[in-house]
């Protein structure tokens, strides 16, 4: 008896993408089950590496890899641009008109900040005195800009909510902070944090402790600002409510907005994010369609932690609903943020939907080693080695031994 093989296409071979293909091919059948994976190029980034290549912490080279290397044996990577997908007909078109069919879709296809947005962002300043790190190349740019930045006004600014890495600005201000005091040119350098939030963060609780340490730096928090556009000419910010923040050199994140696919496809919200199931990740309008990743909407930080602990979780939900069994597995918004604070220091987060950051230790009661929402050394050590863990246990998809939902061992609330 032959059997009939099925098909398995994921667009997006990040962080998302590339963990979920090499746990799956482990998991299903290899003569039942083929195996796809688009995406745009062969190169894959270390996305959080981006945040220390404008202080030199990091080289270039360490923070890409080409994306077939890191795809198990038996994972098919195909390289083109996503037209849409036709969910009737179970088909992805790509741009050059081949059609991929599918039995059941992954769409872990990102979010990526796009500055042609926000009136007057992209201009001839761009990559210069308007800069951003959230991509490779704005990056390596803005490293250039800080060089040469020996005194004025620098203005780190957040567009709009949601952001991939959440904390990644609140970050960013923090190592420029520490740059410019081993430089010792700080005293000159008027440091601002402009967000559309009315605090720091997202979550008050860790708003609240962020907030004292941007104090504590002397860093300026100009809070519910929401740009209309940016004046380069006179090298000005201007809200909607005609508030202007001038700087010398301005510190961006775009508005951050899913794949256009997904919006001629009918997948997603305004924001291009697909509407899912919080708890199983499965599309609310197509049941042959899971979302995983920055991609969906969910309601948790777009962050590489959220992604690995939702593939945790749907690989086993994913191989009942392919079974035909009911899914028995919940992910809950688990998420887990190291927030750089300069002085070879970070700060930790542990939260998921229905729980606040808490202080205490992880990943173990009591013995830690880490600290949650407390600097520490150790904090900003497992920071840097996560790098390492990054490639050669996240995406080959081996055991990190963390659990995917959140654990209330050794943690206290903040008070």
């Amino acid at each position: 008896m032959t059997t009939t093989m099925r098909s398995l296409v994921v667009l997006g071979a990040g962080t998302a993408g590339t963990m979920v293909v090499n746990k799956l091919r482990h998991r299903l059948p290899t003569d039942e089950w083929r195996i796809t994976v688009v995406d745009k190029d062969d190169t894959h980034d270390y996305q959080p590496g981006y945040l220390f290549l404008p202080f030199g912490l990091i080289a270039p080279e360490q923070v890409r890899r080409s994306r077939h290397a890191l795809l198990a044996d038996g994972v098919e990577l195909v390289l083109g641009d996503v037209d849409l997908v036709d969910t009737a007909a179970a088909e992805v078109h790509l741009a050059d008109g081949r059609r991929l069919g599918y039995d059941q879709l992954v769409i872990a296809s990102g979010t990526t900040p796009r500055p042609d947005q926000t009136p007057g962002m992209l201009g001839p300043e761009w990559h210069r005195s308007v800069g951003e790190f959230y991509t490779y190349d704005g990056a390596l740019a803005l490293r250039d800009q800080l060089a040469g930045l020996s005194g004025g006004r620098l203005v780190v600014h957040v567009t709009e909510m949601p952001i991939k890495c959440p904390v990644a600005p609140l970050e960013f201000t923090f190592l420029a902070d520490d740059f410019l005091r081993r430089r010792g040119l700080r005293e000159q350098v008027e440091i601002v944090f402009v967000t559309p939030l009315d605090g720091a963060f997202t979550k008050p609780v860790a708003s609240r402790e962020l907030g004292h340490l941007l104090a504590d730096k002397g860093i300026t928090v100009e809070t519910d600002f929401l740009v209309e556009h940016v004046d380069q000419e006179r090298r000005v910010l201007v809200s909607y409510d005609e508030r202007e923040i001038p700087y010398d050199q301005l510190v961006t994140v775009p508005l951050n907005m899913g794949a256009d696919f997904v919006a001629r496809s009918g997948l997603g919200d305004e924001l291009n994010y697909v509407p899912v199931d919080k708890h199983t990740l499965q599309s609310t309008e197509h049941p042959s369609v899971f979302v995983l990743g920055d991609a969906s909407n969910i309601p948790t930080s777009k962050a590489g932690s959220v992604a690995h602990f939702a593939v945790e979780v749907f690989v086993d939900n994913f191989l009942e609903h392919v079974a035909g069994r009911p899914m028995t597995h919940s992910f809950d918004g688990h998420a887990n943020c190291f927030v750089e604070s300069g002085g070879g220091k970070a700060m930790l987060l542990d939260f998921n939907y229905d729980t606040e950051p808490l202080t205490g230790t992880f990943p173990l009661p009591r013995v830690g080693p880490m600290t949650l929402l407390k600097e520490s050394r150790a904090n900003h050590l497992g920071k840097l080695a996560f790098r390492h863990v990054y490639w050669n246990l996240l995406l080959p998809g081996r055991p990190l031994g963390l659990p995917a939902h959140m654990s209330m061992a050794g943690k206290v609330p903040a008070a």
